[in-house]
């Protein structure tokens, strides 16, 4: 292989803003000439002022119409040949940030790397299958994904396994995913937290005496618990907002006192303001890694966070936030309690935050990338 080797980035698909979507914008950041390959593309108006411009190829279903192309992730058997379909010959290192299928992708010639950056194995076969068979997340459809979650994963499941074997190094986005990469797959890892662009959050930071809300935010569904912030401020009568969007929306209205207050679909920096002007972001979902942890702390505001998945690497109780260990209304509550009795600096939670700081990444990527081409 040459000193200036081919790359090639191949992402499960590009649709709204999120932790996954933030990798692939920095690992495009790592290697700018490397086009980004994806199932399908259709961003939504965040995601679309990071993407236009870049060198984006798509497979055979973005020939869908659009209303199919907007359901494709209902459609995993599908994305998982469009994604062995594509031709790859031309790149020396192949690099998938994979939460699904985008780890199906095949080296076609001698010499060939695949590098993958595991948010997780696909949670709604391995991990997490239980909890999505009981509830799929997908609204007025969950009817449909229960039927077909039975008869689809065990072949879906086998697929997965085995282009997880013919992967060449694994990088695991939290010691959490470290573990399940090993338990379901069988291989070993390497433990890269996924980046966080701190200054972005750091200069909005408020000071204490300013902030009177707390804050849950992120994608509405039922994983994500946000409900649990929303039952436990109800019945504190403590005001919180809930930004952020998702099929749950309308769940999480009915069950909301007046104390919460919903900011539908907010803007990158409307965002970051609502993170710096939190008293404490509430986080109780059992999370890959949770980068918007990471976010919250860079801009000044502690974490309420269940004990259990990624929250481990980036919040212990009393440092960066309070921890609690169940998943219940009860334990948001007594965790909220015990933070209004503490005061946490935002200069010493910013301190912790940069630990997960961009060009961290960056380097370490290029550096396994680097090493790869020494070896080759």
């Amino acid at each position: 292989m040459t000193n200036s080797p081919k790359i090639a980035i191949v992402t499960d698909w590009i649709t709204d803003m999120g932790g996954v979507t933030r990798v692939d914008i920095a690992l495009h950041e790592a290697f700018p000439d490397a086009p980004i390959y994806t199932s399908v593309y259709e961003p939504d108006v965040l995601a679309k002022q990071f993407f236009d411009g870049l060198d984006i190829r798509t497979t055979w279903l973005q020939k869908l119409p659009k209303p199919l192309r907007k359901l494709q992730r209902l459609f995993p058997m599908l994305r998982v040949k469009a994604f062995r379909d594509l031709d790859l010959s031309e790149f020396d290192i192949i690099i998938s940030s994979s939460s699904a299928e985008s780890k199906q992708v095949r080296k076609t010639r001698p010499g060939q790397v695949h590098i993958c950056y595991c948010h997780t194995p696909i949670r709604y076969y391995w991990s997490h299958y239980k909890e999505y068979k009981k509830d799929p997340g997908l609204g007025k459809l969950n009817w449909a994904a229960k039927l077909a979650m039975p008869i689809l994963v065990p072949s879906l499941k086998r697929a997965d396994y085995k282009a997880a074997q013919a992967v060449d190094v694994f990088i695991a986005n939290s010691t959490e995913v470290q573990k399940r990469i090993m338990k379901y797959y069988g291989r070993h890892s390497t433990v890269v937290h996924p980046p966080v662009d701190t200054d972005r959050f750091t200069k909005v930071s408020k000071p204490v005496s300013e902030r009177k809300y707390y804050l849950a935010h992120g994608r509405q569904v039922p994983y994500k618990k946000i409900d649990l912030a929303v039952a436990a401020c109800t019945a504190l009568n403590l005001p919180l907002i809930v930004s952020g969007k998702g099929p749950e929306h309308e769940n999480l209205k009915k069950m909301a006192g007046p104390a919460v207050k919903f900011r539908q679909g907010p803007s990158d920096k409307e965002v970051g303001e609502l993170f710096g002007g939190a008293k404490a972001y509430i986080f109780a979902a059992e999370e890959d890694f949770g980068i918007v942890q990471a976010e919250a702390l860079a801009a000044g505001t502690p974490v309420i966070a269940y004990a259990g998945g990624g929250s481990q690497d980036i919040i212990r109780d009393g440092e960066g936030g309070i921890t609690f260990k169940k998943q219940d209304r009860q334990s948001v509550q007594d965790a909220i309690l015990k933070l209004e009795k503490q005061t946490f600096k935002p200069t010493n939670l910013q301190r912790i935050a940069k630990r997960f700081h961009k060009t961290l990444f960056i380097s370490k990527i290029r550096k396994i990338v680097g090493d790869q081409t020494k070896i080759s």
